[in-house]
């Protein structure tokens, strides 16, 4: 028989949350919406949990996110998980955003912290959050009235939205990669490669997997089934195999990281100058074209 260990959240951390968090609201929260209700509602009847998803526990909840509590529960949590401020950080990451878009997706938008700080930034977009929780979508779509922001939810998969290709200018998705297979994570950005115009954005919030790397009592900390294998990779390497260009990563103080890229216009639309460059990247010294064996 397997015994279950107490992570070190459990042993250590959650003592001390319990009493910053605002356990009334919590409660009240609960009490005050009718999750399977307003769930049924957001939830598309099309949509098939994966294995990766439904048959894991994230941060120590039963069924994960497929479970009213973790909504309930994420933010209170997350505000203090996510030093030295959740906001802050979540703010830092959007201003890698270049220019004005006019179409925004929030991948595994959660409940929506990401996807409201998008909306507020850019207020002439249009902003689209897009989580596999119905429940998360509960919590987010209220949030949203509560702020009072327009804001589209959709029940769906990050790596098969089944929205149309090249309709979105900006793709983002916030403290999800860490809780995803890397080839899930991977097949994430491949659909965000497909869903984005050219020159489109894409911008990855999460935790550093450097850090990570090299702190192992991090990775022990919540119950995460797949931190290890997120650490064990690079968000750049992944964004660069995908196709995306001008390809970076930045520290966001010491415990998370925010990636970007752009996905080339289609080489018929490129400027000039690309083409010459590519020209010239493509031949030798000399001005000759390199010859191959």
């Amino acid at each position: 028989m397997t015994v279950h260990q107490e992570t070190l959240w459990q042993r250590f951390l959650e003592p001390i949350a319990n009493v910053l968090i605002d356990r009334d609201e919590m409660k009240r929260l609960s009490e005050s919406i009718d999750w399977e209700a307003e769930g049924d509602r957001l939830r598309n009847p099309q949509v098939t949990y994966p294995d990766y998803y439904q048959s894991q526990n994230f941060h120590g909840i039963e069924k994960g996110y497929l479970n009213p509590g973790a909504a309930v529960t994420y933010d209170p949590i997350t505000q203090y998980a996510l030093p030295p401020n959740e906001t802050w950080l979540r703010e830092d990451a959007i201003k890698t955003i270049q220019g004005q878009p006019r179409r925004i997706l929030d991948l595994g938008c959660g409940t929506g912290s990401t996807t409201l700080l998008l909306k507020q930034k850019f207020p002439f977009a249009e902003v689209i959050g897009l989580d596999l929780s119905p429940y998360m979508l509960v919590m987010a779509e209220y949030k949203a009235k509560q702020a009072g922001l327009e804001i589209q939810w959709l029940h769906g998969l990050a790596e098969a939205t089944n929205l149309p290709s090249e309709s979105f200018d900006v793709v983002t998705a916030s403290l999800l990669f860490h809780e995803t297979p890397s080839a899930i994570a991977i097949a994430i950005l491949r659909e965000a490669f497909r869903l984005l115009q050219g020159n489109g954005q894409v911008m990855i919030f999460d935790g550093s997997q450097e850090t990570l790397r090299h702190t192992d009592w991090l990775t022990e900390i919540f119950e995460e089934p797949y931190i290890k294998d997120y650490a064990r990779h690079s968000v750049d390497a992944w964004l660069g195999a995908t196709g995306f260009e001008a390809v970076y990563t930045e520290s966001l103080w010491w415990t998370n990281q925010v990636s970007h890229g752009i996905k080339p216009l289609p080489t018929g639309m490129r400027p000039v100058r690309y083409a010459e460059n590519v020209m010239a990247d493509s031949m030798g010294v000399d001005g000759t074209a390199p010859a191959f064996s």
